[in-house]
């Protein structure tokens, strides 16, 4: 079930109005809030439901394992590294079982063992590398001693809640289950805000992300060796503006979603493209999967408390991680080793640059970082290592041009979104919290329907409903 379709949006007035109609009784407000959940997940594939109920019960489970062994210091850490390894056998299983069988194979073939091994087709369940870290970062969050415990209705709701489900934000347990844990209130702010959201995603999915991605990115992807220099050029840089529209419009509408329904959500955008340094781009890009390496990942790593050469090693380790949690594939496994490269050379050239070094324009820094990004955008959208290349090489074909002048104003127009006034979006709900509801009803209302006369025919899926 897709955000910006009409199927969800008779879903969502339903769950809407249920949800409010139960406000007197918080625990069947949060029964029926789950049921949601799994009818919206079960929407797509309902077998899945039962792996999302199980991955909560295992880690509901091992959390309260880990509470109940509390003075044995040996006990504990077995039951967390259970438990951490029962959530990555869920997600090795599903999400890398069939790309390690194939390595193997072709590996075993160059050894001489000349042997087919039996490969089972697995289909990834949505969202399963969102939902297993927020299960993941629950356990070990009890273990820390940084947040209580869950009920397992809490705990259940925390990983199926359907505004987050599928493609984040990966809202930790300490931030939303004690809004589970109480009655929630709706204020004009907050709807306000909702609102806003919903609609302002609603425009770059439907609109920007969708005509770059028919127009332009996907053709040049797909044969990348039939088009000119300037066309390719111009599909990276569309997709750079695809993936930051369409994935921050899940983000903003799903923080919208949980807003209508009383519960508030981290940011998990802030204009990433006008970052100076690939540090700053990963404070501003789906922040919350940021932080979630950052606090899980490279701190257990080592982080910076051992030393320059112990700190780059976690940061290059932690995004070939992060490269391979967005997929099995060599792609990934390339885009995370770039953006690991890159972050321990930043980080020398701040401990080694010579004394005395002017530092460049701030714009010239933003430039380069931006070009950066773009370069390591290749690998992770094309299809495959030789799709990239040939993307990258000097090559060009004569077909048709794919840069329209409609076109290159989209991505001009999205790359403007990240030098906008900061809080341009909540000043627009500041203004609209003032105007009667039947009228913000009305404008949201028309609003919706000039942005569906403007999209491409069809919704495609979300980018990060792959991961």
């Amino acid at each position: 079930m897709l955000f910006p379709t009409l199927t969800f949006g008779l879903f969502f007035l339903a769950v809407y109005s249920g949800a409010w109609l139960l406000k007197s009784s918080n625990e069947w407000r949060k029964i029926a809030l789950l049921v949601a959940s799994w009818i919206f997940y079960g929407w797509w594939d309902t077998r899945f439901v039962l792996l999302l109920v199980a991955s909560a019960f295992l880690n509901w489970g091992a959390a309260r394992l880990i509470v109940a062994a509390d003075g044995r210091p040996g006990l504990r850490k077995a039951v967390l590294a259970l438990g951490i390894a029962a959530n990555l056998s869920i997600l090795g299983f599903f999400k890398y079982y069939g790309f390690f069988l194939v390595e193997a194979e072709a590996l075993l073939h160059q050894l001489g063992w000349q042997r087919d091994l039996a490969i089972m087709q697995v289909i990834l369940p949505v969202g399963v590398s969102f939902f297993t870290f927020q299960g993941m970062s629950y356990v070990i969050d009890v273990y820390r001693r940084e947040t209580a415990p869950a009920g397992l209705l809490d705990m259940t709701l925390l990983m199926s809640f359907f505004p987050h489900l599928v493609a984040g934000p990966i809202v930790r347990a300490s931030h939303l289950i004690p809004q589970f844990q109480r009655v929630p209130e709706m204020t004009r702010s907050m709807a306000a805000m909702g609102f806003t959201l919903i609609v302002w995603g609603l425009f770059k999915k439907a609109v920007i992300a969708s005509e770059l991605s028919t127009g332009l990115v996907d053709p040049v992807f797909f044969d990348p060796a039939a088009y000119s220099g300037i066309d390719r050029a111009a599909a990276v840089y569309g997709y750079a503006v695809q993936i930051y529209c369409d994935f921050s419009a899940y983000s903003d509408m799903a923080i919208g979603l949980a807003a209508l329904l009383g519960y508030r959500f981290p940011h998990n955008f802030n204009q990433p493209y006008r970052a100076r340094s690939l540090q700053e781009f990963w404070r501003r890009w789906h922040i919350s999967l940021s932080s979630w390496l950052r606090d899980y990942l490279y701190v257990s790593l080592g982080g910076s408390r051992h030393g320059l050469r112990r700190l780059c090693f976690a940061l290059a380790a932690t995004m070939l991680l992060g490269g391979l949690w967005h997929g099995a594939s060599w792609n990934f496994v390339i885009w995370g080793a770039l953006h690991g490269t890159v972050l321990a050379a930043e980080r020398l050239w701040r401990e080694f640059k010579p004394a005395g070094w002017r530092s460049l324009p701030p714009w010239l820094d933003i430039v380069i970082t931006f070009n950066i990004v773009c370069l390591s955008w290749i690998f992770f959208r094309a299809a495959g290592l030789s799709d990239a290349l040939d993307l990258l090489g000097a090559s060009a074909g004569g077909g048709p041009a794919m840069l329209t002048p409609m076109l290159l104003a989209l991505i001009l127009f999205g790359m403007s979104f990240h030098f906008m006034p900061r809080f341009s979006i909540q000043q627009v709900a500041m203004r609209l919290r003032a105007l009667p509801a039947p009228a913000v009803g009305l404008g949201v209302g028309l609003v919706m329907l000039v942005v569906d006369s403007m999209q491409p025919e069809g919704v495609a899926p979300f980018i990060y409903y792959q991961f």
